[in-house]
């Protein structure tokens, strides 16, 4: 297949995924994988035995298992759409974890001390939205929804991919997130903007967070948006019991995704182990 016609097909596909409403960032993920797969290829015609070389390459690689199935669902997304389902592979197979990794489980009080050094730098608009995440369990793609009128009714609708859902915002989160727009003189829309008044990226959300980590004695491997999702979803949990309520709050639509986000250390399961008093 030659390059223009190559080109012209990553373009369609790309139009596809648009228009089946995935999120910009999955897009960009997958044409940039899609995109290193045709760099590897090198020219060669696509065939099954060629995707499989690449699958073996990636793992050659030491790449997560869980990474290469996203590449290989990129790629396999493409074959569909292009009638070439026949060069689809089949993803690598995955033991489900028991246990999180302790290098990346942020506690409650690292999180105390990440707001409290926020805080005292003065970097109160770092401060307030890792503060939103947390207590909200809303995605970092999903901060946008967060506005003065989310903040007015003490709730945001968001809407992703079609579907809507409703997220709860604490009554002194709230006041707190009104005082911080009227401060910066925000009467509407989007409260966490950057000095251009554009929302802001999920990479300078991602930057601001680790920056921020050197300086607390927090692991910078604990220190990302979706691990402050994490935390609220443990503590939801502790709270309510409810698995069913939690995947609801979190805009799951498995409940074994919901199971992935309560998975504890090894650490604290030895403990549970030790609190049954078993061994005589």
């Amino acid at each position: 297949m030659g390059y223009e016609r190559t080109e012209e097909m990553l373009t369609a596909y790309e139009g596809y995924l648009r228009e089946e409403e995935h999120k910009q960032t999955t897009i960009e993920k997958y044409m940039r994988d899609i995109r290193f797969f045709t760099s590897w290829l090198g020219g060669r015609p696509v065939e099954k035995a060629v995707v499989l070389e690449w699958k073996e390459y990636l793992q050659t690689k030491g790449l997560a298992p869980a990474t290469i199935n996203a590449k290989l669902s990129a790629l396999n997304g493409l074959f569909q759409f292009a009638g070439m389902k026949e060069c689809s592979v089949k993803f690598l197979r995955i033991q489900r974890q028991m246990f999180r990794e302790p290098s990346r489980e942020l506690t409650q009080d690292e999180y105390k001390r990440l707001l409290g050094r926020a805080r005292r730098e003065g970097k109160e608009r770092l401060a307030l939205l890792i503060e939103t995440i947390c207590a909200t369990g809303i995605r970092v793609s999903e901060v946008a929804y967060i506005t003065v009128e989310a903040a007015r009714k003490g709730r945001a609708e968001i809407d992703l991919k079609g579907k809507i859902r409703v997220i709860l915002i604490p009554e002194k989160l709230c006041k707190k997130l009104i005082k911080y727009a009227e401060m910066e003189r925000i009467t509407c829309g989007e409260i966490f903007l950057t000095q251009n008044g554009k929302g802001l990226s999920r990479q300078q959300i991602w930057r601001e967070m680790k920056e921020l980590c050197k300086k607390t004695g927090v692991e910078p491997s604990k220190v990302f948006p979706h691990n402050l999702r994490h935390l609220f979803a443990t503590l939801f949990y502790r709270v309510c019991k409810d698995i069913v309520q939690l995947a609801d709050v979190l805009g799951h639509s498995s409940i074994n995704t919901t199971r992935i986000y309560l998975m504890t250390t090894g650490t604290e399961h030895a403990r549970h182990l030790e609190m049954l008093k078993l061994v005589m």
